[in-house]
């Protein structure tokens, strides 16, 4: 029998909450619940989980500071952050605290069930692969032999490209901002100049994609960032 992948939903709303767990768990996931941030840490050091689903306005230990609690203590653990519609600022900060993913309010359940899906397939790739070679669709990056192929073909790239495309492709499928892109490839001083990374960009479509005006691989997630095809 398949072990159901288990979730932690960490929203002060009781009836969210309950909603949820109901609609999750009908889903095929099973469920924990906490109130606050606090309680979801006490519940992730006495039980594993496979991803958080964590809200990010709740009182007490609120949502960005309980991210980032989480985020260090259990690296590995996925977590899908819950945030208003239209607050980008938001979105940014998260992702930059250690979220995989998030998903706006009011959201549709079969968006929710699949980034959760997403990000937990993810997360059991990345500790069963070896980490030095990434393949999404036709395209193959080597770590350790600095080399990337389109099918079986290598596409030649600079440093920096290199260096994107491997940001990118380690984390598949999930945002990456603009400053996190930006201080990791350049530098931690740099984190607005994100004409470098537009610049960058456009020349590593031109390389990779079928038709660079109409990528399938390095999606825009406007405002946010960047994200390499799931």
């Amino acid at each position: 029998m398949r072990t159901k992948d288990k979730v932690l939903i960490v929203e002060d709303d009781d009836g969210i909450r309950q909603s949820l767990f109901e609609t999750l768990g009908a889903l095929g996931f099973a469920i924990g619940e906490a109130r606050s941030g606090e309680e979801a840490l006490s519940r992730l050091a006495m039980a594993e989980y496979d991803a958080v689903l964590l809200d990010i306005n709740m009182p007490g230990m609120g949502g960005m500071e309980t991210c980032k609690k989480v985020s260090q203590t259990f690296p590995a653990l996925p977590i899908i952050m819950l945030t208003v519609r239209d607050d980008e600022d938001d979105k940014v900060r998260a992702l930059d605290l250690g979220a995989d993913d998030y998903v706006t309010k009011p959201f549709q359940i079969r968006e929710l069930t699949a980034r959760l899906r997403s990000a937990i397939r993810r997360a059991k790739n990345t500790n069963s692969l070896s980490s030095h070679l990434l393949a999404v669709g036709d395209i193959q990056l080597d770590v350790l032999r600095h080399r990337v192929e389109k099918k079986g073909a290598e596409v030649h790239l600079t440093p920096k490209e290199f260096a994107f495309l491997h940001q990118l492709m380690a984390n598949a499928g999930r945002p990456i901002s603009h400053h996190r892109l930006l201080s990791s490839i350049w530098g931690p001083e740099y984190g607005e100049e994100r004409e470098y990374l537009r610049t960058l960009v456009n020349q590593l479509r031109k390389k990779i994609e079928d038709d660079s005006a109409n990528p399938t691989y390095i999606i825009t997630d406007s405002y946010i960032g960047y994200r390499f095809r799931d």
